[in-house]
């Protein structure tokens, strides 16, 4: 059995972990994944979500390996809940201005932190987990400790942060994604978005006690929650855009990979095994914040790029190193060291590492270095679904799965997955199934 409180940060960990829930994606899966038994026992769900976060394991192979053990009917809450990362992804990626106003807004609340003693007293003691409401308080340890937290739990946390609080949905955002070793800028935003009614227009998330008790077990019997969710309220989002199209680059000249903790599979990119001159890697793991992101998170981060950095080198048995940074500087010096003229690598959706890249892309082509994004074939295939509601892209399942050779001929054209699309699965939806969820 796999340890629920220590995440391994490899590819290998991350398989370990795909094959030991295999047995219970299916049916069992749907009946029992809204429970949240606590961190010492989350065999109901897949825990998969940090490394389908880094796409150490990415969501066609667990896919892939679901299917060929369950039939569509029976798995297909899990299913859902690995295409809601894929829809998660793909609004952010038409709706970039919602990852914008969100750092513009967490920018002013972090000033505001140092300027309004009142406002930071509240937020400190809820991050000291100091509120009096039993769940709430255990679920910051929890994460703490951890680095994870239950789907359902995170949604009852984001509840009480927003309406029993009655603080900044942008400062709760930001806490996750600072302690969560799956937090991700397009699940985590939305999902709190969700919750708060932004997402959905006017449709919140209100936490009850009962829904609470009932679901953890009868380990907690929180008091004085908030007994209404009024829909939080912003200005009117620019219409949804076209996906942006991957950095491109001249064809020829010497090429090297580039790894980021966005993509950290590179055997599965298609690039040719004798094509590769060097490889390097590099995080923008203290992006994902204005504040300090948790020791732990960095840590996750740092060596799952290690691990694949290693397994690069393996595959195309070349050089592997760890760049100091993804500014143009490190990546040119690198590039010159080695004869390149091209840099390849996973494409980087919204969130920091796009944003040191689109940065460092325009100073490497002055000096003749182009950076050269490849885009997954399952990221092309989902995300121009992702435009409106998750239910856009669930009708969509079985022929995503027919085009993307998932065995989709068992799956029934008819209502299977016209059920209603529910609550987010997760913040990091990743299998919870897989993930956030769970």
């Amino acid at each position: 059995m796999t340890d629920s409180r220590h995440f391994e940060p490899g590819r290998a960990a991350g398989l370990l972990r795909l094959r030991a829930f295999l047995p219970a994606a299916g049916r069992d899966y749907a009946a029992r994944r809204n429970s949240d038994y606590g961190p010492d026992r989350r065999d109901n769900v897949s825990v998969l979500s940090p490394y389908l976060r880094h796409r150490l394991v990415t969501e066609q192979e667990v896919l892939e390996s679901v299917l060929a053990r369950h039939s569509p009917a029976s798995a297909e809450k899990f299913i859902q809940e690995v295409f809601w990362r894929a829809y998660f992804k793909g609004h952010l990626e038409t709706r970039p201005a919602i990852w914008r106003r969100y750092r513009e807004a967490l920018a002013g609340q972090v000033a505001a932190l140092g300027e309004k003693g009142g406002f930071r007293k509240a937020y400190q003691a809820a991050l000291a987990g100091r509120t009096g409401i039993d769940a709430f308080d255990a679920w910051i340890a929890e994460l703490e400790e951890t680095g994870y937290l239950h789907n359902h739990a995170r949604m009852w946390f984001a509840s009480i942060w927003i309406f029993t609080l009655r603080l900044p949905w942008e400062l709760g955002a930001d806490y996750m994604i600072r302690h969560l070793l799956d937090g991700d800028p397009a699940s985590n935003t939305c999902s709190w978005r969700w919750v708060g009614g932004l997402h959905t227009k006017g449709k919140t998330y209100l936490a009850r006690p009962d829904n609470i008790a009932g679901f953890t077990g009868g380990r907690f019997s929180p008091r004085g929650l908030a007994k209404e969710a009024p829909a939080l309220e912003e200005p009117p989002l620019p219409a949804a855009q076209r996906l942006r199209l991957p950095m491109s680059g001249p064809p020829d000249g010497p090429l090297g990979l580039l790894l980021t903790e966005e993509d950290l599979h590179p055997e599965s990119l298609g690039l040719d095994r004798a094509g590769i001159r060097a490889v390097a890697g590099a995080s923008a793991v203290d992006g994902r914040s204005p504040l300090p992101v948790a020791e732990a998170v960095q840590a996750f981060t740092e060596a799952a790029l290690g691990d694949g950095l290693d397994r690069a080198a393996r595959h195309w048995g070349v050089e592997a190193v760890r760049l100091p940074s993804l500014t143009a500087i490190a990546l040119g010096d690198w590039a010159r060291r080695h004869g390149l003229s091209r840099i390849v690598t996973a494409y980087a959706p919204v969130g920091p590492v796009a944003e040191v890249l689109a940065e460092a892309a325009p100073v490497l082509a002055r000096q003749g270095i182009a950076l050269i994004e490849i885009r997954r074939a399952y990221d092309e295939a989902c995300w121009p679904h992702a435009t409106r509601g998750f239910f856009a892209l669930k009708e969509k399942i079985p022929s995503l799965s027919e085009q993307l050779g998932l065995g989709a001929g068992a799956f029934d054209q008819g209502d299977l997955f016209d059920s209603g699309s529910g609550a987010p699965g997760g913040f990091v939806r990743t299998t919870e199934g897989a993930g956030q969820a769970g």
